[in-house]
């Protein structure tokens, strides 16, 4: 029979024991309930591993859209800051919305000049800017595919041509080879397609329009406060377009989807003498597109205020 003065002892021990037991216990029972609710997240909330894919399997891109700069017009801040911008986001396409050739002067005839600083370049002149413009894009994003869309501008040479001419076919064709956009910017060498107003272009059935992916875009038909809506409204797609020179957007939701319409804005001068003395409230940027494999895009406006790009600010913020 134990000690009686040994038994507290005893009892301590074999408490203490069954504490120790219960606390395996208990840890068992809280690896197990850590298992379970493990298994339960991954099942349900299980992240893909590896880098996201498109629906069509295909990678996304970088398309970059260029508005009006108007030739000798250009505004040297606002295209700094763009091509700084160009350089880095290393576009897949490139889409020219038209009006890089001012095209005044004498190729101006129905648009009447009321300032000697209006006459201050030649058509040469305005030819070499154009041509320097796009040598630094090509420098800048030498990977991406160019298309070149005709403004109202650039088809002040073709109307020149017919009038010069007296409408002579052979005559037009002749002059058009010599002093059309596609000749004086060599756009043929440079591998830039270009698509003229007066024809119908693949993806729709209406002139001066081209479509990439899920988006058409267009030099632009209205110059309006309501720009943008009007172009969604006049074509009911997904649209870019320029020729207004100020930032806009307006998206309009059908029964069937929902369709947006944009104007990055301009990279010629803000003010010109044709307004007099009214602000042209015109605004610097481009616009950047995030093209899914499935052609489905996001559409950003870049603005670019005294020269300075927001796009960097953007970026920064999400980490990039």
């Amino acid at each position: 029979m134990a000690d009686l003065d040994d038994l507290p002892a005893a009892l301590a021990e074999k408490d203490l024991k069954a504490e120790r037991a219960k606390v395996k216990r208990l840890e068992r029972t809280i690896e197990e309930l850590e298992r379970q609710l493990h298994d339960a997240r991954a099942s349900k909330f299980r992240l893909p591993s590896g880098k996201p894919r498109t629906s069509s399997g295909r990678k996304s891109f970088c398309r970059v859209i260029v508005p009006d700069s108007h030739g000798c017009l250009i505004d040297a801040a606002a295209c700094k800051a763009f091509l700084d911008d160009l350089e880095k986001i290393d576009p897949q396409e490139i889409v020219m919305l038209g009006d890089h050739l001012d095209c005044g002067g004498f190729l101006a005839q129905h648009h009447t000049m009321g300032y000697i600083a209006e006459t201050r370049y030649t058509f040469e002149d305005d030819c070499s800017a154009a041509n320097q413009f796009l040598d630094a894009i090509q420098k800048q994003a030498p990977n991406a595919a160019i298309h070149y869309l005709e403004g109202n501008h650039e088809r002040r040479i073709e109307t020149w041509i017919v009038d010069q001419t007296l409408r002579n076919l052979a005559d037009a064709k002749f002059l058009h080879s010599m002093f059309s956009t596609t000749s004086v910017l060599g756009l043929n060498e440079r591998g830039i397609r270009f698509y003229p107003q007066g024809k119908v272009n693949g993806g729709t059935n209406i002139p001066a329009i081209m479509q990439l992916g899920k988006c058409r875009f267009t030099h632009g038909i209205y110059t309006t406060k309501n720009a943008a809506k009007s172009h969604v409204d006049e074509y009911v797609c997904n649209i870019v377009f320029g020729h207004t020179h100020r930032a806009d957007s307006y998206t309009r939701r059908t029964v069937d989807d929902t369709y947006s319409a944009w104007n990055p804005g301009c990279l010629c001068v803000q003010q010109k003498y044709y307004m007099h003395s009214r602000n042209t409230h015109h605004t610097h940027g481009y616009g950047l597109q995030a093209v899914q494999g499935d052609g489905g895009f996001l559409h950003l406006n870049i603005p670019i205020i005294d020269g300075v790009s927001y796009l960097k600010p953007l970026a920064s913020q999400l980490g990039a």
